[in-house]
């Protein structure tokens, strides 16, 4: 019995290392930086070779999971919680009582993640007396790290940080500021205590939410420069209204607003199309119809359209490698994806029955991982439920998992699948927690109403937020026969100019015979 409980606590770190990508890992490795041995760190090329030294420390073992969620939950992999038994709510109760990571460590790493290429490249140059003379590639965590080991940066003295991050970018400051707040308000032995929580008590509970906020903020503040929250409101619209009547500057202002489309070639779009299951996830009938209108629409937009029909978990995975490095990239100027599957919060599955987080798919594709793409819009379309299976007529069937099937995801809303990297639109064919409507003949609600938009507003030089907008209303009014099933598409995006596809020669798909 003791062995099964081995086994299957094991299996559970397995598939969290499975659905953690190398930026995920890195992370980890610095948020445990004051729990192991840095020589021990410098060896990890994997999570699980973190969990192996985080059980050898006793730190984790099949009776207490916390501290990997911690984890998990700083690096908003919220969506791998639920597999230790855990929620973000949960987690976040627990964290005065139980955190281990210092207030000092998670304020280095939500600093590391506003720092953007520009900014490092600066923040490099100007502390080049201080690093090796040999030229060498450093993230912003490596950066921290060589600070501290330098005994430049500690605990008790950020003065450098916040002299670079004046010279920088002000608003990095704002992090470090909240934390020496927090730390002048924690008691005296919390601070000499490296395995207790390091949170602020009663009184302080604002400025530690303050500074567990501003990685986000400032991720918004240096994507939109008209500062809209786009990831903490997932469907919040930009505000880029300009007044019908322009000058020649405002003219070339307006311009400025739209992301380049005017290339050789617009870009490529895959359409992963599943269909077929293993059990005990049922066949998504009606789907082929989806699939086949999205290539419609797609090529008609200039895109080149590549479809894959069902797809295991690893072949989904490798197909999002193999487009990662696809070096022609450079001469596109998009890059989109359509899903369409069953599904769960904040992940879809395999033809395996297997998960595969949304934010893994997308992470491909951010700047580090894919610079071929770097300030270039891509945009994810995702057919699947994001919840508990309904049950409805075999009229309309939902997108959903087999109430038997283990279900591994919790709560994650559009915004945190997305990378918290510019130049993202993740549009959910609904809203976490609920299921997607498909008809077995006519295709998905959402698939349909987007197909319909695109063919109907691209021509009216609508921007794609737009578009989307109407396809909320046109799926917003979709009900079943029988009056009793609804359904709210949601778009979640960090995109930092209007998205407007070029308006094709050619008809739409629908006009054409």
């Amino acid at each position: 019995m003791e062995d099964d409980v081995s086994l299957k606590f094991r299996q559970q770190l397995l598939f969290i290392d499975e659905n953690l990508v190398a930026d995920d890992v890195a992370a980890l490795k610095f948020l445990c930086t004051d729990l192991l041995p840095f020589r021990k760190l410098e060896n990890v090329k994997s999570a699980v070779d973190i969990f192996e030294l985080l059980m050898a420390k006793e730190y984790l073992n099949e009776g207490d999971t916390f501290l990997l969620a911690e984890l998990l939950y700083r690096i908003k992999c919220h969506s791998l919680l639920k597999k230790l038994g855990y929620t973000k709510e949960k987690v976040q109760e627990c964290l005065r009582e139980k955190g281990r990571v210092s207030l000092y460590r998670q304020m280095l790493y939500d600093l590391s993640e506003n720092i953007t290429d520009e900014m490092l490249k600066d923040i490099i140059f100007l502390l080049q007396n201080c690093l090796p003379k040999r030229r060498i590639t450093l993230s912003a965590l490596e950066l921290m790290i060589l600070l501290e080991n330098q005994g430049l940066l500690t605990e008790n003295n950020v003065q450098m940080l916040e002299e670079v991050c004046m010279n920088v970018s002000p608003d990095l400051l704002e992090t470090v500021n909240c934390y020496k707040r927090a730390k002048v308000s924690l008691p005296q032995q919390e601070n000499t205590l490296p395995l207790k929580a390091s949170l602020p008590h009663t009184g302080d509970i604002r400025v530690f939410n303050s500074l567990q906020e501003t990685s986000i903020k400032s991720v918004c503040s240096n994507i939109n420069d008209n500062k809209a929250a786009n990831l903490t409101q997932g469907f919040s619209e930009m505000n880029l209204k300009l007044p019908g009547k322009l000058s020649n500057a405002e003219n070339e202002s307006k311009k400025m607003t739209c992301y380049k489309m005017d290339g050789p070639h617009r870009g490529i779009c895959l359409v992963i199309n599943n269909v077929n299951f293993d059990t005990p996830l049922q066949e998504r009938k009606g789907s082929c119809k989806d699939a086949g209108e999205l290539e419609r629409v797609f090529t008609w937009l200039g895109l080149d359209v590549k479809v894959y029909t069902d797809l295991t978990s690893e072949e989904i995975k490798d197909v999002m490698r193999t487009w990662q490095h696809f070096q022609d990239h450079k001469d596109r100027d998009c890059f989109v994806c359509c899903i369409l599957s069953h599904g769960e919060s904040g992940a879809i599955y395999g033809k395996d029955a297997q998960l595969v987080s949304i934010r893994m798919i997308m992470s491909h594709f951010t700047a580090k991982q894919c610079p071929q793409l770097a300030e270039k819009p891509k945009l994810f379309f995702i057919q699947a439920c994001q919840g508990k299976e309904i049950q409805c007529p075999v009229y309309v069937e939902a997108d959903a998992r087999i109430p038997d099937l283990p279900s591994v995801q919790q709560n994650v809303s559009p915004s945190e699948s997305i990378p918290e990297e510019a130049d993202f639109l993740l549009g959910m064919a609904t809203i976490d927690g609920y299921v997607s409507f498909r008809h077995t003949q006519d295709g998905a609600w959402y698939i349909q109403a987007l197909c319909s938009k695109l063919q109907l507003l691209v021509p009216r030089g609508e921007d794609i937020l737009s578009i989307l907008t109407e396809v909320n209303e046109d799926v917003g009014r979709r009900v079943d026969r029988w009056g009793t099933k609804k359904q709210m598409p949601q778009p979640a995006y960090t995109l930092r100019r209007k998205f407007i596809f070029p308006v094709p020669r050619d008809p739409p798909p629908s006009q054409q015979h």
